[in-house]
């Protein structure tokens, strides 16, 4: 395997012996100095992908170090920029800070803590990149027609191009994968993308629906064809005229019924119940199923002849675990859609964050991701949006709240994201919030919060 390239660090100083001591200071630390005597030359030499940091000096001859800071962060505003200032100069320290500067090195300065500032510069800068892209990678997937099948992993692009195969053609189709895996997406992406799209999905959950009355919500009845039948009624079969059926957990389908389902596929007919005349079905089946249907036929749980009817073409669905370079992805495009329903925001992922995702095992698939990540942003600030200890309550009898809690839960963020936006100014807290003074004040006691608190965030 290849070693990664050091990371890039531009120095700039008219001064050449700061550019080399801090140049073979940050070389030894393993990155890779890039010295410019002047501002002009680092900007003209800056792209928008640089991955690393900038450390300046704000005292220079023609561009100064605080317009460099202003038009580098007016190209990128999450380019990490480091000034150097003289000694004692702290209100100018105090100006960078407020004109967005990632931190400032007081002349003279030690080795170590360069390089300790710019470490953690780099680190932001990465985290900063790889939420860009996957931003970039979502608007791409959002951009394609029907709902997207989001991810870059092997696995997903090819189902992806698996589905939009099938979707040309009329075929019925099975699709095989585990609990939460995505199959009711799936379904819905092949029938939107086909000539169908116009025409209605409907969705049967199979094992939802009990035996005595899943004849009758299938094909439909007549009036007076058993006891309670008042009026005629269409079943779902013959409500999605022109377009798909969507038959979840097909293996809970009673034996009895599934011979009456595979004449529906061979003949593309049904008969209403207490009715004798047939009627003709223009429309695409598609079958999902969490276990091996080949199996179960093997074992006398499954008509194998439905079996042989539907398995003419399979698609797999991979589990979450199959496809864990796409877990950050899917995260930020669940937390992207949970933002925009209910008008909270939610910071980005750190490392952490991302490490305790990948280390996850995600028995409950992409449905698990989604619960997950609208959890991060709901209730993410009652933990100061740490991802662990929002996992450690996924799946344990301990973390599941009763409602009245997470109803306090959520409150208490809005309350607090409101502090925090209006720097803990009471009034203006109530009037985004809606309530009266009265009322937040017994909401601030009610949850330990302090309006002073949030007051200090103002101060650079």
């Amino acid at each position: 395997m290849h070693e990664p390239a050091p990371l890039p660090v531009m120095i700039i100083d008219d001064e050449a012996h700061l550019r080399i001591t801090a140049g073979q200071t940050l070389e030894l630390a393993g990155y890779e100095p890039l010295a410019f005597e002047s501002a002009e030359a680092a900007l003209a030499a800056l792209t928008p992908d640089f991955a690393g940091v900038i450390v300046s000096d704000i005292r220079m001859p023609g561009m100064d170090g605080m317009t460099l800071l202003r038009e580098a962060r007016s190209r990128d505003p999450d380019l990490p920029v480091i000034l150097i200032t003289g000694h004692g100069d702290i209100s100018t320290a105090v100006e960078a800070m407020r004109e967005g500067a990632w931190d400032f090195l007081e002349k003279p300065f030690a080795g170590e803590r360069l390089v300790e500032m710019v470490r953690r510069g780099i680190e932001k800068r990465r985290l900063s990149l790889e939420n860009r892209e996957l931003k970039a990678e979502l608007e791409a997937q959002q951009s394609a027609p029907g709902p997207r099948l989001v991810g870059r992993a092997p696995a997903i692009q090819r189902l992806a191009s698996m589905v939009q195969r099938i979707s040309q053609v009329e075929t019925d189709v099975l699709l095989f994968g585990e609990t939460g895996a995505g199959k009711d997406l799936v379904a819905r992406a092949i029938h939107e993308r086909s000539r169908r799209g116009g025409h209605p999905f409907v969705a049967i959950n199979c094992g939802a629906v009990p035996e005595s009355i899943i004849e009758s919500e299938l094909f439909g009845h007549e009036k007076g064809a058993f006891t309670g039948a008042v009026e005629r009624r269409i079943g779902k079969f013959e409500h999605a005229q022109g377009g798909t059926v969507f038959l979840d957990e097909i293996e809970s389908m009673p034996l009895s019924l599934q011979v009456k389902l595979l004449r529906v596929l061979q003949d593309r007919a049904i008969e209403r119940l207490g009715a004798n005349v047939p009627v003709s079905l223009d429309l695409r089946v598609i079958a999902a199923t969490k276990v091996d249907l080949k199996s179960a036929a093997e074992a006398g749980r499954f008509r194998e002849d439905l079996y042989y009817r539907l398995e003419v073409v399979t698609l797999p669905i991979p589990s979450l675990r199959e496809r864990r370079e796409d877990i950050p992805l899917l995260f930020q495009h669940f937390a992207v859609v949970a933002a925009n329903r209910s008008g909270l925001e939610a910071p980005p992922l750190d490392a952490a964050g991302i490490s305790a995702l990948l280390a996850h095992d995600w028995p409950g698939n992409v449905r698990e991701l989604r619960n997950l990540a609208e959890r991060y942003v709901l209730l993410g600030a009652t933990c100061d949006y740490r991802l662990e200890a929002l996992l450690e309550g996924v799946g344990s009898d301990s973390g599941e709240l009763a409602l009245p809690q997470q109803v306090e839960l959520f409150e208490k963020s809005l309350i607090d994201q409101a502090l925090v936006r209006h720097h803990g100014r009471v009034s203006e807290v109530c009037e985004q919030l809606g309530l009266p003074r009265k009322t937040l004040y017994d909401k601030l006691r009610k949850y330990g919060l302090k309006a002073e608190d949030y007051r200090q965030s103002e101060a650079p």
